[in-house]
């Protein structure tokens, strides 16, 4: 039999706080509509004091696990890239306070393409017979990173973490996750950097300062590889895998501006009603974001077993990837908006 992992739990969770355009705009030279024509975001929820990554990590991989049913798990992966800490990594403390007990748990910090590897990793330790079961969790608190008078990121970036819990089964079953495709390019590193944090800021002569902690990005140049990575990595896989566009039924791409996902659709000839769209209420929050969306349409009922759901991200890197998966038939009660 070939080990091939199968979605069997998905939940999410964003922060209380919720952050509408009208309020970021008394601090920042924009308005309301000048962020809703140009993101497709009208809020976007913002952790508040004391609230960190994996505490938000917890609650969508306890969601999860209750949609999946419970059970053993093997392995824990969280992506995200505001771990609670440097070291240690995020993912243990998470597995840990979930009572998984002695397994194997670790961080992946691929920006807003972390969701995407994360998958592919965990769906290489179940084939490797590695694990039989995995936790995938998505997580990010970006309001930490944030400068407030910087409008090209204080109105993009929201908080919040999603989950889905996989396990080991065969190709042909709702839920199967059917392929890869994973890139990267680092010769555009500086696209979307945070400066400080790390040893290349603390090795320089000159120090680090409080602004080297927020995160900055080329919008134009990130819009143009972002459209242009998910489309070709989306068309790679679906190649790969023998579907055809019409095959999709829906894409739940990441959710870093609407302006994006409907380029994107176009590029793949796929309608843009096929489009999931969930920014609009929680802006980009990163790794969390495809988690979040599927979440939120399977909470609707937009999700309905059988269906072909293409995944796909880009993020700071410069990286990418998409994965494909049939639809399974999965209870998730958690509307997140």
């Amino acid at each position: 039999m070939i080990r091939t992992p199968v979605l069997v739990g998905l939940g999410a969770t964003v922060p209380p706080r919720v952050v509408d355009n009208e309020e970021l705009s008394r601090g920042l030279d924009t308005d309301d509509h000048w962020i809703r024509t140009r993101t497709g975001i009208t809020r976007r929820h913002w952790a508040g004091p004391g609230t960190a990554t994996s505490d938000l990590a917890v609650t969508a991989a306890q969601r999860a696990l209750r949609s999946a049913g419970g059970g053993p798990v093997d392995m824990l992966i969280v992506a995200t890239s505001t771990p609670d800490h440097p070291m240690p990594a995020t993912a243990p403390n998470v597995a840990a306070r979930l009572g998984l007990g002695p397994i194997a748990a670790f961080d992946i910090s691929v920006a807003c393409a972390g969701f995407v590897y994360a998958l592919a990793t965990a769906a290489g330790a179940i084939a490797a017979g590695i694990a039989e079961r995995v936790v995938v969790v998505g997580a990010d608190i970006w309001s930490t990173r944030l400068d407030p008078q910087d409008r090209t990121t204080a109105v993009i970036f929201g908080d919040g973490a999603g989950a889905v819990v996989l396990r080991a089964g065969e190709p042909d079953e709702p839920g199967a996750l059917a392929g890869f495709d994973l890139g990267g390019d680092g010769t555009f590193k500086d696209l979307a950097l945070v400066p400080g944090g790390g040893s290349r800021g603390r090795s320089e002569p000159d120090g680090v300062g409080e602004a080297d902690d927020y995160v900055t990005m080329h919008g134009k140049e990130i819009f143009t590889h972002a459209v242009r990575r998910m489309a070709e990595s989306s068309a790679q896989l679906l190649k790969k895998i023998g579907w055809s566009a019409s095959d999709i039924d829906w894409v739940a791409a990441h959710q870093a501006n609407v302006r994006i996902l409907h380029t994107v659709a176009g590029l793949l000839k796929v309608d843009r009603a096929r489009v999931l769209v969930h920014l609009d209420r929680v802006g980009n929050t990163s790794a969390a974001s495809i988690p979040l969306a599927l979440t939120d349409a399977a909470a609707h009922g937009r999700l309905a077993p059988g269906q072909r759901v293409l995944m796909t991200a880009f993020g700071g890197g410069l990286s990418w990837g998409s994965a494909a998966m049939t639809w399974p038939s999965i209870q998730v009660s958690d509307v997140v908006s």
